[in-house]
Protein backbone atom coordinates (compact mmCIF):
# COMPACT_ATOMS: atom_id res chain seq x y z
CA UNK A 1 0.00 0.00 0.00
CA UNK A 2 1.42 3.30 -1.02
CA UNK A 3 -0.28 6.01 1.00
CA UNK A 4 1.04 8.40 3.58
CA UNK A 5 1.08 7.08 7.10
CA UNK A 6 0.63 8.98 10.34
CA UNK A 7 3.48 8.94 12.83
CA UNK A 8 2.15 9.66 16.33
CA UNK A 9 4.14 10.87 19.28
CA UNK A 10 2.38 8.23 21.36
CA UNK A 11 -0.57 10.37 22.39
CA UNK A 12 -3.83 8.54 22.81
CA UNK A 13 -2.18 5.19 23.56
CA UNK A 14 -1.13 3.46 26.77
CA UNK A 15 1.68 0.91 26.66
CA UNK A 16 0.97 -2.27 28.61
CA UNK A 17 2.26 -5.81 28.93
CA UNK A 18 0.69 -8.41 26.65
CA UNK A 19 -0.40 -10.07 29.90
CA UNK A 20 -2.89 -7.22 30.31
CA UNK A 21 -4.66 -8.02 27.03
CA UNK A 22 -8.38 -7.81 27.79
CA UNK A 23 -11.05 -10.32 26.94
CA UNK A 24 -10.86 -13.87 25.68
CA UNK A 25 -8.15 -14.25 23.02
CA UNK A 26 -10.21 -17.06 21.48
CA UNK A 27 -13.22 -14.76 21.09
CA UNK A 28 -11.26 -11.68 20.05
CA UNK A 29 -9.30 -13.54 17.36
CA UNK A 30 -11.80 -16.19 16.27
CA UNK A 31 -15.00 -14.15 16.30
CA UNK A 32 -14.01 -10.48 16.24
CA UNK A 33 -10.90 -10.99 14.07
CA UNK A 34 -7.69 -8.99 13.91
CA UNK A 35 -5.49 -7.39 11.27
CA UNK A 36 -1.98 -8.74 10.77
CA UNK A 37 0.19 -5.96 9.37
CA UNK A 38 3.81 -6.13 8.28
CA UNK A 39 6.25 -4.00 6.42
CA UNK A 40 7.14 -0.32 6.65
CA UNK A 41 10.79 0.50 6.47
CA UNK A 42 12.33 3.79 7.47
CA UNK A 43 13.13 4.43 3.80
CA UNK A 44 9.63 3.78 2.43
CA UNK A 45 6.72 4.67 4.69
CA UNK A 46 4.18 3.08 2.34
CA UNK A 47 5.80 -0.31 1.97
CA UNK A 48 3.41 -2.46 4.02
CA UNK A 49 0.28 -4.57 3.79
CA UNK A 50 -2.44 -5.85 6.09
CA UNK A 51 -4.83 -8.79 6.15
CA UNK A 52 -7.63 -10.04 8.36
CA UNK A 53 -7.02 -13.14 10.44
CA UNK A 54 -9.27 -15.31 12.55
CA UNK A 55 -6.55 -17.80 13.45
CA UNK A 56 -3.80 -17.06 15.95
CA UNK A 57 -2.96 -17.11 19.60
CA UNK A 58 -0.85 -15.99 22.53
CA UNK A 59 1.32 -17.84 24.98
CA UNK A 60 4.76 -18.32 26.43
CA UNK A 61 7.59 -19.87 24.42
CA UNK A 62 11.33 -19.79 25.06
CA UNK A 63 10.59 -17.90 28.31
CA UNK A 64 9.08 -15.03 26.32
CA UNK A 65 5.54 -13.74 25.87
CA UNK A 66 4.65 -14.52 22.27
CA UNK A 67 1.92 -14.21 19.67
CA UNK A 68 1.27 -16.71 16.90
CA UNK A 69 0.08 -15.59 13.46
CA UNK A 70 -0.61 -17.69 10.39
CA UNK A 71 -0.41 -16.55 6.76
CA UNK A 72 -1.10 -18.52 3.58
CA UNK A 73 1.42 -18.29 0.70
CA UNK A 74 -1.21 -16.72 -1.56
CA UNK A 75 -1.63 -13.67 0.70
CA UNK A 76 0.13 -10.45 -0.29
CA UNK A 77 0.95 -9.78 3.37
CA UNK A 78 3.16 -12.87 3.53
CA UNK A 79 6.08 -11.34 1.62
CA UNK A 80 5.97 -8.33 3.95
CA UNK A 81 5.95 -10.60 7.01
CA UNK A 82 8.86 -12.60 5.58
CA UNK A 83 10.94 -9.54 4.73
CA UNK A 84 10.49 -7.52 7.92
CA UNK A 85 11.46 -8.10 11.55
CA UNK A 86 8.20 -6.74 13.00
CA UNK A 87 4.50 -7.36 12.60
CA UNK A 88 1.47 -6.05 14.45
CA UNK A 89 -1.86 -7.49 15.46
CA UNK A 90 -4.60 -4.85 15.56
CA UNK A 91 -7.95 -5.42 17.30
CA UNK A 92 -11.09 -3.36 16.71
CA UNK A 93 -14.55 -2.69 18.10
CA UNK A 94 -17.50 -4.39 16.37
CA UNK A 95 -18.32 -1.31 14.28
CA UNK A 96 -15.19 -2.00 12.17
CA UNK A 97 -16.20 -5.56 11.28
CA UNK A 98 -17.07 -4.65 7.67
CA UNK A 99 -13.64 -3.00 7.23
CA UNK A 100 -11.98 -6.18 8.49
CA UNK A 101 -14.17 -8.27 6.16
CA UNK A 102 -12.91 -6.17 3.24
CA UNK A 103 -9.28 -6.59 4.34
CA UNK A 104 -9.79 -10.34 4.51
CA UNK A 105 -11.58 -10.69 1.20
CA UNK A 106 -9.53 -8.37 -1.02
CA UNK A 107 -5.85 -8.35 -1.88
CA UNK A 108 -3.48 -5.48 -1.25
CA UNK A 109 -2.13 -6.22 -4.74
CA UNK A 110 -5.39 -4.88 -6.15
CA UNK A 111 -6.75 -2.47 -3.54
CA UNK A 112 -5.50 0.23 -1.20
CA UNK A 113 -7.14 -1.29 1.85
CA UNK A 114 -6.74 1.81 4.02
CA UNK A 115 -8.37 4.04 1.41
CA UNK A 116 -11.17 1.53 0.74
CA UNK A 117 -12.03 0.99 4.41
CA UNK A 118 -11.27 4.39 5.91
CA UNK A 119 -8.77 2.86 8.34
CA UNK A 120 -5.86 5.15 9.19
CA UNK A 121 -2.41 3.55 9.20
CA UNK A 122 -0.27 4.63 12.13
CA UNK A 123 3.47 4.09 12.32
CA UNK A 124 4.81 3.56 15.81
CA UNK A 125 8.40 4.55 16.19
CA UNK A 126 11.19 3.58 18.58
CA UNK A 127 9.83 5.87 21.30
CA UNK A 128 7.12 3.28 21.90
CA UNK A 129 7.80 -0.16 23.36
CA UNK A 130 10.79 1.05 25.32
CA UNK A 131 12.76 1.84 22.18
CA UNK A 132 12.69 -1.80 21.09
CA UNK A 133 10.26 -1.50 18.17
CA UNK A 134 10.60 0.84 15.24
CA UNK A 135 8.50 1.18 12.14
CA UNK A 136 5.56 -0.96 13.22
CA UNK A 137 2.28 -0.20 11.42
CA UNK A 138 -1.06 -0.39 13.23
CA UNK A 139 -4.32 1.51 12.83
CA UNK A 140 -5.62 4.62 14.58
CA UNK A 141 -9.10 3.09 14.87
CA UNK A 142 -7.87 -0.03 16.68
CA UNK A 143 -8.67 -0.52 20.35
CA UNK A 144 -5.54 -2.62 20.93
CA UNK A 145 -2.35 -3.16 18.93
CA UNK A 146 0.27 -5.76 19.75
CA UNK A 147 3.75 -5.08 18.38
CA UNK A 148 5.68 -8.29 17.73
CA UNK A 149 9.28 -9.00 16.83
CA UNK A 150 9.55 -12.06 14.62
CA UNK A 151 11.40 -14.92 16.33
CA UNK A 152 10.58 -17.98 14.24
CA UNK A 153 8.73 -19.14 11.15
CA UNK A 154 7.57 -22.58 10.16
CA UNK A 155 5.64 -23.92 7.17
CA UNK A 156 2.85 -26.35 7.94
CA UNK A 157 3.58 -29.88 6.75
CA UNK A 158 0.46 -31.87 5.80
CA UNK A 159 2.29 -35.12 6.55
CA UNK A 160 2.34 -34.08 10.22
CA UNK A 161 -1.38 -33.28 10.48
CA UNK A 162 -2.73 -36.04 12.70
CA UNK A 163 -6.37 -35.38 11.90
CA UNK A 164 -6.97 -35.86 8.14
CA UNK A 165 -10.00 -33.55 8.33
CA UNK A 166 -7.67 -30.56 8.85
CA UNK A 167 -5.97 -31.07 5.51
CA UNK A 168 -9.23 -31.98 3.75
CA UNK A 169 -11.36 -29.17 5.20
CA UNK A 170 -8.89 -26.32 5.65
CA UNK A 171 -6.51 -26.84 2.72
CA UNK A 172 -8.41 -27.93 -0.40
CA UNK A 173 -6.03 -25.70 -2.42
CA UNK A 174 -2.96 -27.13 -0.62
CA UNK A 175 -1.99 -23.56 0.37
CA UNK A 176 -0.51 -24.40 3.76
CA UNK A 177 0.07 -21.60 6.23
CA UNK A 178 3.38 -20.29 7.44
CA UNK A 179 3.38 -19.82 11.20
CA UNK A 180 5.04 -16.71 12.64
CA UNK A 181 6.05 -16.68 16.27
CA UNK A 182 6.61 -13.14 17.45
CA UNK A 183 7.85 -11.86 20.76
CA UNK A 184 5.11 -9.54 22.05
CA UNK A 185 7.11 -6.37 22.69
CA UNK A 186 4.19 -4.19 23.68
CA UNK A 187 0.44 -3.97 23.89
CA UNK A 188 -0.80 -0.51 22.98
CA UNK A 189 -4.34 0.26 24.14
CA UNK A 190 -6.46 3.31 23.47
CA UNK A 191 -6.59 5.66 26.46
Amino acid sequence: MKQKTVIPAGEGWTEKSIREFGGSPVKRIGEEWMLITAGRTAEDAGNWNTMTASWGGFGVLWSRDVAFAFIRPTRHTRSFADDNPLFTLSFFDAKYHSALAFCGGKSGRDFDKAAETGLTPVVFDAKIAGGRAADAVGFAEASDIIICRKLYTHDFDPAKMLDPAIDRDCYPQKDYHRMYVGEALALLSKK
